[in-house]
């Protein structure tokens, strides 16, 4: 059964409204409303419609508003379950970092502290894990450049978490001292408007400190001077460019409606749903 919401937004679909299920089920980001408004107002169809359609069309609204009561149960009990397990998920995660990052040994099926003096030479934990590791998921490996996996081999680990005020989640990642950024910690934060269904309203990423020349997300362009110019020197331009590390530059959605029309609203509905689907 279709969501109210959705009902009520029909005349977004031209607009790309559609997403994805699992995980997304009926999420609908913020830029909802504001298409909303420069949609228009359209026909009420109810004013035409026989008296018995028309009867059997509200009784269908009241099904529709049982639906969405039960929704918002199944969404609160999700919630909680999925809080529960997560107690259970954190024991299994503090030993994958232990081993990946060399803090222990695994001997057969047992996992014993590493022995600094034994191997000495040997690498330790799984060198370039996270890297592989995102490399070889369907979404993230698109987003992944070859310039950005220098960096990424200093991931250590990455972490999720539930947040309660505003709702939503955030993603922690963990680096080592690099040669590219000082941050220890990058942050992705996602903020959801808790209503029947999770409904993205913003995301907020850290604002990395990149080394003089180490910029990851902007590559310098130089360009030969033209003939007879009188500046000889190269000029010099910089450039935005693809970058595993612009998830943490996420795409923000103007406060007032009059800053953004029809075609940014649905560019920058897409640039949300994809930024959500990665995160």
């Amino acid at each position: 059964m279709s969501n109210a919401k959705q009902q009520d937004g029909l005349n977004l679909a031209d607009l790309g409204a559609a997403l994805s299920a699992g995980d997304r089920a009926g999420l609908v980001n913020a830029l909802k409303d504001k298409l909303q408004s420069l949609a228009g107002k359209h026909t009420d169809i109810l004013e035409t419609l026989s008296p018995a359609v028309k009867k059997r069309v509200e009784f269908l609204r009241e099904i529709q508003s049982q639906h969405d009561e039960l929704e918002a149960k199944f969404f609160e009990e999700r919630a909680a379950l999925e809080a529960k397990y997560q107690k259970f998920y954190e024991p299994l995660y503090a030993k994958r970092y232990d081993i990946v990052n060399g803090v222990v040994e695994v001997e057969g099926n047992k996992v014993e502290s590493a022995d600094e003096s034994d191997k000495a030479n040997e690498e330790k934990g799984v060198p370039g894990f996270w890297l592989t590791a995102m490399k070889t998921n369907e979404v993230l490996a698109e987003e992944v450049q070859e310039r950005d996996e220098e960096a990424l081999k200093y991931l250590r680990d990455i972490k999720w978490c539930r947040i309660d005020e505003p709702k939503g989640f955030k993603l922690e990642f963990f680096f080592d001292t690099n040669p590219f950024f000082k941050n220890a910690v990058l942050t992705k934060t996602y903020h959801m408007i808790d209503e029947d269904e999770p409904i993205l309203e913003k995301a907020i990423g850290t604002e990395i400190e990149w080394l003089p020349g180490k910029c990851l997300t902007q590559k310098i362009l130089k360009k030969k001077p033209k003939k007879g110019s009188k500046n000889a020197k190269p000029i010099t331009k910089t450039e935005d460019c693809e970058s595993f590390f612009n998830f943490f530059n996420p795409p923000q959605v103007p406060d007032d409606d009059a800053d953004i029309d029809e075609d940014t609203a649905e560019q920058l509905q897409g640039q949300m749903e994809v930024d959500y689907d990665i995160g």
